[in-house]
């Protein structure tokens, strides 16, 4: 006998209580395998995509695409078993309901068996290759009768607003009468047709689907250039280009509850945007290293002509090349060796300095969906040359959205290489619950004396903002001067080598 299974949201790790659903990967009567995604989500720590650990027929979907959800809120459900096809012809004639409580399991729930892994979390698969996506054939699934075939269900859980616009039912798939009249086929149709104008619409990456979100735009009124009518960003923005020059639309009296004097009446209507995914959660980080962590920020100019002398020569003599933020990371993992009370933490209810015994290097990254902090795990005990090649490869994941949850946890420093932005010099909060961040300013040609003469060379401000519970300013001081030497002489580094 097949189950109709449901598959919750499963718990996505470090403390994550939520996620955005971006864009689902299947719909409902397609038949997915073990382990295969989908759904596609967006925490607060990166975009991943959620594996179903049960393979059979999709059933019913719940939440729409940017809508979010708790965890062990429903995901979907799938019809497992040797007959699940015709079962999930009954669930989908009856409304898309679910099976009985009592045949129901949650993703938590029940053993693996062979339409399931058992696998629940976030990365965690069998490996199994994902089968081809089919689609059940609209005969196969009328082939069965709801009465004969679905047994008296439960009432399933109200599914949101989506699953009600995509497929003209709260199930998640178009009602269907015992009766083949044409009249019925029409009206069928007719579903099937508002069920396609209303539904996703083709995007090359969810991060297009994320701007035209935040702007408010409809993407049903674009017409994608992209191949079979793919809709680029470029249509996105041309398409927000000419909103501006738009005429613009009367503002609305502001709302009772906060109406605005006479004197400071708004020109145009005000914008909220909410504080979720990436932004509330930097701004959750932020606040909470306000409140906690009693800061001070330390600075000094430095002669950084030498240290891009050296990196030249080293590109110079082949292999691969070394990036000018993996040379200041070897710098940083030498000055914390020396100086290892600013690689530590604070407990807070303990009270106490907690050491950590490795360097966990966490470097800022802007992004389009905004500021990311990917960590290089164990960055001691790297060359130049491992550090310079993961930079590229977090990089390149947090542009592409593709970070796990682990690439961004567990940092114990963070090397802020702000200089990327122009300019010289900033305090930056310390990124919770690390107890320092070293700050790079730009590289700019600047009078300096050499050698007791006056000559151009190219200066960089570094800046050490720390938590004075875990040291004082000596501390502080000698590890700046130490990261300042070795980048004025890179020889100093080599006795540490």
């Amino acid at each position: 006998m097949a189950k109709v299974l449901e598959f919750k949201l499963p718990d996505l790790g470090e403390g994550l209580t939520e996620a955005e659903i971006v864009r689902w990967l299947v719909d409902v009567g397609d038949v997915v395998a073990i382990d295969q995604p989908v759904v596609e989500v967006e925490t607060a720590k990166a975009m991943v995509e959620v594996p179903c650990p049960y393979g059979g027929v999709v059933t019913a979907r719940f939440g729409e695409e940017g809508s979010e959800l708790p965890v062990g809120a429903p995901l979907l459900t799938v019809a497992v078993g040797a007959d699940r096809l015709e079962d999930a012809g009954a669930a989908a004639a009856s409304g898309g309901q679910s099976a009985p409580s009592g045949e129901r399991a949650a993703s938590s729930g029940g053993t693996a068996s062979a339409e399931t892994s058992g696998n629940v979390l976030v990365g965690y698969g069998t490996g199994t290759p994902a089968a081809r996506r089919r689609r059940l054939r609209p005969s196969a699934l009328g082939a069965v009768p709801a009465a004969a075939s679905a047994p008296a269900a439960a009432p399933a859980p109200a599914a949101p607003a989506a699953a009600t616009a995509r497929n003209g039912s709260p199930g998640g798939v178009p009602p269907r009468a015992a009766s083949g009249s044409s009249a019925h086929h029409g009206a069928h149709g007719r579903e099937t047709v508002r069920a396609a104008a209303e539904g996703p619409v083709a995007v090359i990456s969810p991060l297009v689907r994320k701007l035209a979100r935040d702007n408010d735009l409809d993407l049903r009124r674009l017409t994608g250039s992209g191949p079979d009518g793919l809709i680029l960003r470029a249509d996105v923005e041309s398409a927000l280009r000419a909103a501006e020059v738009a005429p613009p639309v009367a503002p609305t009296a502001p709302a009772a509850g906060r109406a605005l004097g006479a004197s400071a009446l708004p020109t145009g209507a005000e914008e909220r945007i909410p504080l979720r995914g990436v932004r509330g959660a930097v701004a959750d980080k932020l606040s909470r290293s306000r409140r906690e962590i009693p800061d001070a920020t330390c600075w000094v100019d430095a002669d950084a002509t030498e240290l891009l002398a050296a990196r030249t020569a080293m590109n110079a003599s082949g292999g691969e090349k070394i990036s000018l933020l993996a040379l200041l990371a070897r710098i940083c993992t030498a000055a914390l060796d020396r100086y290892p009370e600013l690689n530590s933490a604070v407990d807070t209810e303990a009270r106490e300095i907690v050491r950590l015994p490795g360097v966990h290097l966490g470097f800022a990254a802007q992004t389009e969906r905004g500021l990311v902090v990917p960590v290089v795990k164990d960055a001691h005990t790297r060359s130049a040359e491992s550090l310079t090649a993961e930079f590229a490869r977090l990089t390149d994941a947090a542009r592409e959205g593709t970070l796990t949850p682990a690439d961004l946890t567990g940092g114990t420093f963070t090397l802020n290489n702000y200089g990327v932005f122009g300019v010289d010099g900033s305090t930056p909060i310390i990124n919770h619950p690390e107890a320092a961040m070293l700050g790079v300013g730009r590289i700019v040609p600047k009078p300096w004396v050499h050698e007791g003469e006056l000559a151009v060379r190219k200066v960089v401000q570094l800046s050490l903002t720390f938590d004075h519970r875990v040291c004082d300013g000596g501390t502080a001081g000698g590890f700046l001067r130490y990261v300042a030497d070795c980048v004025e002489r890179p020889a100093v580094l080599l006795r540490t080598v």
